[in-house]
């Protein structure tokens, strides 16, 4: 009787093992190839992500990469040009950040007044927010290196980003450093007060 009593007791204890071991597998799948969760902590991305907004962003979206590495074991697509993506901060690497791409491999990016030029063409966009009355930084002409990427937060007068970037000097996202496509708000606090901005919940990130 004993004896039965025992061989259940660890038939229990290796169910809990087994299911313990695929719990942590489970989740480690899904924060290497599936999705992570980021919080808005500024207004740079204004009025596309106010503070309190709560994304997720798919870290498979440009390939699947091999677990704790930056190597791409499965390609799938490199960002676009409007994406809004989060990467190791340059100036930083133990912080996140998250912009939108602007800028891609080889072109030439330069900033007058309230418009971006890329290759010397205007670049018609909707997502740059300029504060009327504030002298707007020109920037440029910068060439971007291959394999990295220019990026800008849409609120152009509040952003600190490619443009300013060490000291001044700018800077470029590598692409290894992306770690994501931001891509829904799963959740949303009204700034500054203590209440759930329903409406916004479950919004697209374009």
């Amino acid at each position: 009787m004993r004896h039965r009593e025992d061989k259940k007791k660890k038939s229990l204890v290796r169910e809990y093992l087994e299911a313990l071991i695929w719990a942590v597998v489970l989740a480690l799948v899904i924060r290497t190839w599936g999705v992570q969760a980021f919080k808005i902590p500024s207004g740079s991305m204004k009025p596309t992500l106010l503070i309190g907004d709560h994304l997720l962003v798919s870290k498979s979206s440009y390939g699947i990469k091999l677990p704790f590495t930056d190597q791409v074991i499965v390609p799938i697509g490199d960002p676009q040009r409007g994406d809004i993506v989060v990467f190791r901060f340059p100036e930083d690497k133990d912080k996140d950040f998250i912009k939108r791409i602007i800028g891609l491999p080889g072109e030439t990016v330069q900033g007058k007044g309230k418009s971006i030029f890329i290759n010397g063409q205007r670049l018609d966009e909707h997502w740059g927010q300029y504060l009327d009355g504030k002298p707007h930084a020109d920037f440029g002409p910068v060439k971007v290196p291959a394999g990295q990427y220019f990026a800008m937060g849409d609120n152009r007068d509040e952003s600190y980003d490619s443009r300013f970037w060490f000291n001044n000097r700018g800077g470029f996202v590598p692409r290894q450093d992306i770690l994501g496509k931001a891509f829904i708000i799963y959740w949303s606090w009204v700034d500054n007060r203590f209440a759930v901005d329903w409406k916004r919940i479950g919004s697209l990130i374009r």
